[in-house]
């Protein structure tokens, strides 16, 4: 976890049901005597991360379908706090605007971006349902002078569509769908419910998630190629374009990739929350001259 994470503690059980009553069903204590919940029920994993939001982010209402993907809120956070690092070494500091590629129902980034750091957010996807739930999720936590949404029309696309000319964005986030199809998350469904021990129930994933949430034609790497190559036409309109990356292999061929299109910062910040290992790449297509004058302008 980052050094500035709230969660690199035990959850303290008995203060997040105080924020949200119904985490209160699924904790229990275990057999070495500590408070926890079933990792592998959707529903506890839900009522946590809804838990956590209300007591350390003052979100109190986070409401979406139990087909949506739930984000883990300390993973989530974690970006947030290495992205600030990113700015801050980039002197960026002042008028913060950014990109969330995919934001979904929850629109966690802009949630946690904005309780943290108090930055400005642009939320997009492609998926209509999501919309109307993200939107009374931010009004309800009377959040829209700060968080706005625009729909991605064409799903052959990622940043064309929805960056206008007049835009100028610090930093683009994104978390990209892993799986090249449904069949491929419910495979890894199931080799993850075996490592929790459930081997041989029903496959249920247990941070839920659509198919367009999870899955794109060709995986995380044809998602993150097209990601790469849109950016490189908006060049001067964002200083950090910035993606999780999975799959370790997938970044060596990010890197030849940008490196083609004139991309002139290329940097790799790992992420380790308990045993799961991810990373964050940052890149830039801005000259250091354009750099300095970032915020000049």
């Amino acid at each position: 976890m980052h050094k500035n994470s709230l969660h690199n503690t035990k959850y303290n059980f008995d203060e997040l049901v105080k924020n949200h009553q119904a985490l209160q069903a699924h904790v229990f204590t275990n057999d070495y005597q500590t408070q926890t919940i079933d990792f592998s029920n959707p529903e506890a994993v839900k009522a946590l991360n809804t838990a956590l939001l209300a007591t350390h982010y003052n979100v109190k209402f986070w409401e979406f379908p139990d087909e949506n993907l739930c984000p883990p809120i300390p993973s989530r956070a974690d970006y947030m706090h290495h992205l600030a690092d990113l700015l801050r070494r980039s002197d960026l500091d002042t008028d913060i605007t950014i990109l969330d590629v995919g934001t979904g129902a929850t629109a966690i980034y802009p949630l946690l971006g904005h309780a943290i750091y108090n930055w400005n957010f642009v939320g997009t996807d492609i998926d209509k349902k999501s919309f109307p739930i993200a939107q009374r999720i931010i009004d309800k936590n009377n959040l829209a002078a700060a968080i706005t949404l625009r729909l991605q029309p064409d799903v052959q696309h990622i940043l064309k569509g929805i960056i206008k000319p007049s835009d100028r964005f610090t930093a683009s986030v994104c978390n990209p769908p892993f799986y090249k199809s449904q069949a491929d998350a419910f495979e890894a469904t199931k080799i993850k419910l075996k490592g929790l021990g459930k081997e041989g129930d029903k496959v249920v994933r247990n941070f839920s998630g659509t198919p367009t949430e999870l899955c794109y034609a060709g995986g995380e790497k044809a998602f993150l190629h097209t990601y790469l190559y849109e950016s490189s036409q908006y060049k001067q309109q964002c200083f950090w374009f910035t993606s999780l990356v999975s799959n370790v292999n997938h970044v060596e061929s990010m890197r030849a990739s940008l490196k083609k299109l004139g991309a002139t910062e290329f940097q790799v910040v790992d992420m380790i929350q308990g045993n799961k290992v991810s990373r964050i790449v940052a890149w830039s297509f801005l000259s250091t001259e354009e750099q300095n004058d970032w915020n000049k302008n």
